[in-house]
């Protein structure tokens, strides 16, 4: 398909639908920023230029990298440090907004242990992968490699006015730097990870199973993080929990791949499923009595999601696009 472009090799169109589509899973689909917050001018452009520089860069990096989609993760959890442990210190503040119980459960050291594990993976998947799988299914043509330096500009700008104007906290000094050199050594790691491999024309277990998965994984993963705190588990066990979900989640979806036989269908089938829990919170949260800010409209938004999957699941259909691209293999 032809994509507006504003010289050759920069095309407009997917670069303009990952720059927002990435606050729009990340912040509107969740809820941290319902309708009425996200869509002012000021909230819009901040969050726009937070998570779509961040899901453009990353996207750039693998390509130019020549990797697979554990790549994309290891670069989406450097990501999600970036965002909450560098700019909004939502790492190391007792006090942020949204903590609740998890201000005080898993703080050892100066740092909310249980919920930055959460803030990593959630923006690993939610917040990078998932909106650079969908762009990258909507536009299956994008192979434009341009744009690094102005990105990478505006997150940095973004992150800075972020750290300095949006909180007064300051975290302690040994723990943020310690999230730095973190942040960098997975960026390190994902430019290490063996190049992709071509894919193996073998059977893989049907798309549903893939739905199943990413909904069951999203369901298991808030489970921990939210439920186990609130039963007083041992924080340890939390933290583990969450990270035997991780293992087995790969598991899963190496074994079920056959390591990159996958096509289309099945990345959508996932991605789908893990979206689907937070469409049919969207309009639960509108009922929510404990959140005071306005949440008009989640039941919109989790429709309008909804219906942008269906719409995707019938092109990615139609066009038969069955076997992986664009880097797109598992390792």
């Amino acid at each position: 398909m032809t994509a507006l472009t504003l010289s050759a090799g920069f095309p407009i169109a997917p670069l303009l639908a990952l720059f927002f589509l990435a606050p729009a899973i990340g912040e509107l689909l969740s809820g941290s920023a319902p309708p009425a917050e996200f869509f002012t001018p000021f909230t819009l452009i901040l969050l726009a230029a937070l998570y779509g520089s961040g899901a453009i860069l990353v996207r750039e990096l693998r390509l130019r990298w020549g990797k697979g989609w554990t790549t994309v993760l290891l670069l989406g959890a450097a990501y999600g440090i970036v965002e909450e442990g560098l700019m909004v210190k939502s790492f190391f503040d007792p006090g942020w907004e949204g903590l609740g119980l998890l201000g005080s459960y898993g703080r050892w050291a100066g740092v909310n242990w249980v919920w930055s594990l959460q803030l990593i993976l959630y923006h690993a998947v939610f917040s990078i992968a998932i909106p650079i799988l969908l762009v990258e299914l909507a536009f299956p043509a994008w192979l434009g490699r341009r744009g690094m330096v102005g990105f990478a500009l505006l997150l940095l700008v973004d992150v800075a006015f972020g750290f300095l104007l949006l909180t007064t906290y300051r975290p302690p000094l040994i723990p943020y730097l310690l999230a730095l050199a973190t942040a960098a050594g997975l960026v390190m790691l994902a430019r290490r990870l063996p190049s992709r491999q071509p894919p193996q024309l073998v059977p893989v277990a049907r798309p549903r199973r893939f739905a199943l998965l990413g909904l069951g994984a999203t369901v298991t993963f808030f489970v921990i993080h939210w439920v186990f705190p609130g039963l007083g588990l041992p924080v340890p066990l939390t933290l583990l929990s969450a990270l035997l979900l991780v293992v087995l989640v790969a598991w899963a979806v190496r074994r079920m791949s056959h390591r990159g036989a996958w096509g289309d269908e099945h990345r959508l089938a996932l991605a789908g499923g893990a979206l689907l829990f937070f469409v049919l919170l969207a309009p639960l949260q509108e009922l929510d009595p404990a959140r005071t800010d306005n949440l008009t409209g989640m039941g919109a938004v989790g429709l309008a999601t909804l219906l942008f999957l269906i719409w995707l699941w019938l092109r990615v259909r139609a066009t038969g696009r069955v076997f992986p691209n664009r880097g797109a293999g598992v390792q």
